[in-house]
């Protein structure tokens, strides 16, 4: 097993991380996104590694974009985020930033006074506030996220963000962590929503089922997050008991991925999950993350994925994903370690709203 901080051989790796045809007409992004979580102020982790304000956080935009990771994915609730991101466009030639960025945020409702009222006007104000913070950049892509279905206008608020797409204050209508009925009747409804963010890697193949095949049929796109589990799918937890691994749980992915490692099958099963991923690494030349996000990169509907950074030191290895292929015997190997574990009955973000996993 190669020691932690591991990093695939230099000629597997290719120069640039490649593009994506298309998220949506018109919409062309990395292949691998830059989540931008990290940069909503609990995702500080370790001091020394820390860069998710401030100076270093900016700096660390260039030097993923010069890597081929263009796209950036934020929203109006991460705290600084999208100021942040404004702060780095501002560094930037006015062109360059048009050519080689693209900026996905969303139009977040939480409380039930906002899912009361998703008119044109309110949401209008919503984007141009999103938009001043990111320095002037009208979003490539906004996506809606909807709190509570219980408060039924996310149909309405679906068209309302189609028409200011009309209006030129967004390129494309998005959504984050909708379910499949949902999805259909947003689109039904007149709202051009083409792509859905949602949670999908090995501990969490919920999308595979009918948001996939509603997704084909509909020519919408999915963007993935989550997909290295916060992290716990990695070499650093391969043969880790679950005594040391608690003492990790310092932000909150960590923490929310570790409870869906126990909805998903629990410790133990991870670790023969981990086993399997460190087999089928060794014969690529790559690490267990690279085999993970390769894995939901390869499935259908799937353009792009987004990979959450706190600092630079992941460009080599978002940037590895590329240098090998899995093939049928190693996706072989994968599923028959899933098969042991617990396939989730609910559909996208059902577990996360009470409902079952």
């Amino acid at each position: 097993m190669p020691r932690r901080g591991w990093r695939a051989p230099a000629h597997r790796i290719p120069a640039l991380t490649p593009r994506a045809a298309d998220m949506a007409p018109g919409l062309s992004v990395s292949r691998i996104v830059k989540g931008c979580w990290q940069l909503s102020g609990g995702h500080k982790g370790d001091r020394g590694s820390d860069r998710t304000s401030g100076k270093g956080a900016q700096e660390d935009f260039a030097l993923f974009r010069e890597a081929g990771i263009t796209t950036v994915d934020t929203a109006d609730i991460y705290g600084p985020s999208e100021a942040i991101i404004g702060g780095y466009i501002k560094t930037m030639d006015a062109d360059a930033a048009q050519r080689d960025l693209q900026v996905l945020t969303k139009c977040c409702f939480f409380s039930a006074g906002d899912m009361k009222n998703p008119s044109v006007d309110a949401i209008r104000k919503r984007v141009q506030n999103s938009t001043s913070s990111l320095a002037g950049r009208v979003p490539e892509l906004v996506q809606l996220y909807w709190h509570d279905y219980r408060s039924p206008n996310y149909a309405q608020a679906a068209v309302s963000l189609t028409a200011l797409k009309e209006e030129g204050l967004l390129r494309h209508v998005g959504a984050t962590n909708f379910d499949t009925q949902r999805m259909g009747e947003m689109i039904r409804a007149g709202g051009e929503v083409v792509q859905n963010q949602v949670q999908y890697s090995l501990l969490d193949r919920r999308p595979a089922g009918k948001m996939t095949q509603f997704c084909v049929d509909k020519g919408v796109t999915l963007l993935p997050y989550g997909t290295v589990g916060g992290g716990f799918l990695s070499d650093r937890y391969l043969g880790m008991g679950a005594g040391e691994a608690s003492k990790t749980i310092n932000t909150y992915s960590k923490s929310k991925y570790a409870s869906v490692i126990e909805q998903a099958g629990g410790w133990g099963w991870l670790q023969e999950l981990l086993k399997t991923l460190r087999e089928v690494a060794d014969d690529k030349g790559t690490d267990i993350s690279s085999v993970a996000t390769r894995w939901v990169l390869d499935q259908p509907a799937v353009p792009a994925v987004i990979v959450g950074a706190r600092n630079a030191e992941h460009v080599d290895a978002a940037r590895g994903v590329f240098g090998f292929v899995l093939d049928g015997t190693d996706n072989a190997k994968i599923e028959a370690v899933l098969a042991k574990g617990r396939l989730a009955k609910g559909d996208c973000y059902e577990w996360e709203r009470g409902g079952t996993w």
